[in-house]
């Protein structure tokens, strides 16, 4: 049904395959004030404001071999941004044998691969607590390709490119194309998870749920910083500067966030 590196299957015509990768990752900070939480969201929108956005987009175009064709994006007021990008096949320069193996992609490098339709997107949701405290900042990425190359071989590239507390991530490949007989194949290659395509070094770091549908093709992971350090939730100032027990406090309050942000529910309930 799958091909390997070096047999693989013939297909009748082009391959319409369509695989979508969902990046969605969170950066959590405790905000004193409402001057803090301004200061916050400000830096959040100036750091990944469509223009920077933009660039990552394209350098995740180049990833996957894609020519652009349009881009669209939007800096909202009063934050918030988004990119679409439109994007075709592209120059193939050579079509890698480890685009089948389950293991991480590169980080950016020269064209390799190629594909037909496509698009990119991202959308960015700073928000905070209406009791200030915890702000929140959310950038969901979206990589769907047709043919043979997974977006699964951006992932390693996007993580890089965002400081992430909480990763959620899916990947699904939908429709069917057939081989010379007429046989449909519902997906071309080999996965058992998305935490194959995820380096060990960046594993180490997170603890880490699969929840997969193997016989639908729909595979989910979701991610979570192991250590804790206040400091890396506090904006412009750092833990020495609490007594203990609002350390303590502002501790538990940014470790129920984190939790109930990787679990999908309210703790408290």
């Amino acid at each position: 049904m799958k091909g390997t590196p070096d047999q693989r299957v013939t297909l009748h015509g082009f391959n319409n395959l369509t695989k979508t990768l969902s990046y969605n990752m969170y950066d959590i900070c405790f905000t004193r004030s409402k001057e803090e939480r301004e200061a916050y969201i400000a830096y959040i929108d100036e750091q990944y404001n469509a223009d920077r956005l933009t660039a990552i987009l394209k350098q995740v175009a180049d990833m996957i071999g894609a020519h652009v064709l349009n881009i669209s994006k939007q800096d909202y007021v009063p934050q918030g941004a988004s990119v679409t990008m439109l994007v075709s096949e592209g120059p193939v320069v050579e079509v890698p044998t480890e685009s089948y193996e389950e293991s991480p992609g590169p980080l950016p490098e020269a064209v390799v691969l190629a594909l037909d339709k496509s698009h990119i997107t991202v959308h960015t949701y700073p928000e905070f607590h209406p009791d200030e405290g915890i702000s929140t900042f959310r950038a969901d990425i979206d990589v769907s390709t047709c043919g043979e190359i997974s977006p699964l071989k951006t992932l390693n590239f996007l993580i890089h490119s965002f400081d992430t507390d909480i990763m959620t991530i899916d990947y699904r490949v939908r429709g069917f194309t057939r081989d010379i007989s007429g046989h449909k194949l519902f997906i071309d290659h080999e996965i058992s998870s998305i935490q194959n395509y995820i380096p060990d070094e960046i594993k180490s770091l997170y603890d880490m749920i699969d929840v997969n549908v193997y016989q639908e093709n729909i595979f989910h992971t979701k991610c979570k910083l192991k250590k804790f350090d206040l400091n890396n939730y506090l904006f412009g100032y750092t833990k020495e500067r609490l007594a203990p027990p609002e350390a303590e406090e502002i501790t538990e309050r940014v470790r129920m966030e984190m939790d109930e942000i990787y679990y999908g529910k309210n703790m408290y309930d």
